[in-house]
């Protein structure tokens, strides 16, 4: 019997590896899983109790419940400056993955180019492989912002989209609104889309400033902008997450969801329209905690500062350090895990070969278990490279 091709091309996905080995070794801290340690706001529970004493049990509207897409709108107009209804459309999704991929399929034919840049979210990666379209990885600068001149010259006649994260996953990168602005303007110009994420908006530090390219005038036509309920309100589980989209890529989109999908979770539907009510108010304490947790995180890098270079990172709950050894990352992450009880992601996976980088996460945990993590780390990196 045999596998497709296509797929055995597509990497495999590093976060249930490095599960594996976490597993094998009981008591490892992961500053791996891009996950927060909070939950759902009340208003979300208290939502999904009421769906449940009169259950729908049919499906509903592929692209969302019309109380949710209200409640979205809402939300979009008042935080992102975006006014759906001009030229575009909101689509619920499972997740903010599910609508990257829908973004693909709606796209690009077999062949097509999307430009991702590096490091890059590998779960983008592999959805433009597993679409047979062809990921080109750009290069972004000393502080991973995207340069307009490396991604203007990466551009070919296939070329469909241009994939933006700000802030950023892995780096935790918050790009400049003039540079967005000018990627939008070079996509328009160049007849490409712009597919922007933007999982962690809420998570900014030391004054920085999250911009939504899709509320740029006459950005309508061009822009997928790409939400999640995963990380501001604890809804890793829930998978909801809902794209803003032209009018002209609404069929396309309602093609792939109906037939992956049909329609997202009813009962986790209504618990989104819960956590709409509560707002960003309820995550705000929460990212104060892990701009604490952050402060953290670097002042105990210093220690290691003479073999781990770490660009500016103000946004998401991630840093990418860089570390002055040949050593092979997932080796690296391997006997971090063994022999230290600590897990970090491999920079490999997101598509940084050249160099050994490890991707940590700060928000899974609480503030005391990630000073345990950090300080295994430093011990571990400090021993294995004989600091």
């Amino acid at each position: 019997m045999l596998v497709s091709d296509r797929m055995q091309a597509v990497q495999s996905p590093v976060i249930p590896i490095v599960g594996k080995l976490i597993r094998d070794h009981p008591g490892t801290i992961s500053l791996g899983q891009g996950v927060v340690h909070y939950g759902p706001p009340k208003q979300a529970f208290d939502r999904a109790a009421k769906f449940l004493e009169n259950p729908q049990n049919k499906y509903d509207a592929v692209d969302g419940t019309p109380e949710l897409r209200r409640g979205l709108e809402k939300k979009l107009r008042d935080e992102n400056g975006i006014e759906p209804g001009r030229g575009s459309r909101i689509f619920v999704t499972a997740g903010a993955n599910m609508g990257f991929m829908n973004a693909v399929y709606a796209v690009a034919d077999p062949g097509d180019e999307i430009i991702i840049l590096k490091p890059y979210y590998f779960n983008h990666e592999m959805a433009v492989c597993m679409a047979n379209a062809r990921p080109v990885a750009v290069e972004t600068d000393d502080n991973y912002q995207p340069d307009l001149e490396t991604i203007e010259k990466a551009m070919t006649v296939r070329t469909r989209a241009v994939v933006t994260i700000s802030p950023n996953n892995p780096t935790g990168a918050v790009y400049d609104e003039s540079i967005l602005r000018a990627l939008n303007a070079l996509c328009r110009e160049r007849g490409v889309y712009h597919i922007h994420d933007e999982a962690y908006e809420y998570f900014t530090y030391d004054g920085a400033e999250h911009f939504s390219p899709g509320s740029i005038e006459g950005s309508s036509e061009h822009t997928i902008s790409l939400f999640s309920f995963s990380k501001a309100y604890g809804f890793a589980g829930w998978r909801i997450g809902y794209m803003v989209l032209p009018e002209l890529l609404f069929l396309p989109v309602q093609k792939a969801q109906d037939t992956i999908l049909i329609c997202p979770s009813l009962i986790s539907q209504a618990a989104a329209a819960g956590a709409l009510e509560a707002g960003a108010a309820y995550c705000a304490p929460y990212v104060r905690e892990m701009a604490e947790v952050r402060r953290l995180v670097l002042g105990e890098l210093d220690r290691i500062g003479n073999v781990c270079t770490i660009p500016p990172s103000r946004g998401a709950f991630y840093f990418l350090l860089h570390l002055d050894t040949s050593m092979d990352p997932m080796d690296l992450v391997s006997q971090l895990v063994k022999e230290y009880g600590v897990a970090a992601i491999p920079g490999t996976t997101f598509g940084m070969e050249r160099g050994c980088y490890l991707r940590i996460s700060y928000g899974a945990l609480e503030k005391e278990t990630v000073a345990r993590g950090i300080g295994r780390l430093i011990k571990g990196i400090s021993n294995i490279l004989r600091l």
